[in-house]
């Protein structure tokens, strides 16, 4: 099913990205197709933070919520993603960000499938140039919260 990868050097620090990317109720502000986000829970659990999220997605004529469970690795600058209920037949995502000089290194990875076929062939004609989109979107809210650094 659709997998998309990217490695990025960006002129901010590992923590401004964490934290950017973190900060799931944010979204709909400046994600292409994110209408809606809510954090439902958030746990401790040793080292780690458990947040249980949804967000809604609208894409032409179709408008779907999903909820994840997102872990967030505040001392690896870490921040995996798991679906858990919605659309989807499975959807994995997972985030690293490291300090590296002039900037820091952000590595992004998802994994994902459709329960319903028609989205799935939908959403496969654009595929790449969604997740290119969505991280750009990334970087350009790291430029308007940031700056040119």
């Amino acid at each position: 099913m659709p997998t998309h990868s990217e490695n990025r050097t960006l002129p901010y620090s590992a923590q401004q990205m964490y934290d950017l990317v973190a900060d799931v109720t944010e979204y709909p502000k400046f994600l292409p197709w994110c209408s809606a986000a809510r954090v439902k829970s958030t746990v401790p659990q040793g080292d780690s933070i458990v947040m249980e999220a949804d967000l809604v997605i609208s894409f032409k004529v179709f408008r779907e919520r999903f909820t994840s469970r997102v872990v967030l690795m505040p001392d690896d600058k870490q921040i995996d993603t798991e679906y858990l209920d919605g659309p989807f037949r499975y959807m994995k995502s997972n985030w690293a960000f490291k300090d590296v000089e002039g900037g820091c290194e952000v590595s992004f990875f998802v994994d994902f499938a459709f329960r319903n076929m028609i989205l799935q062939q939908l959403i496969g004609v654009v595929f790449n140039e969604a997740m290119q989109r969505i991280v750009r979107a990334f970087e350009m809210r790291a430029q308007t919260l940031y700056g040119n650094a």
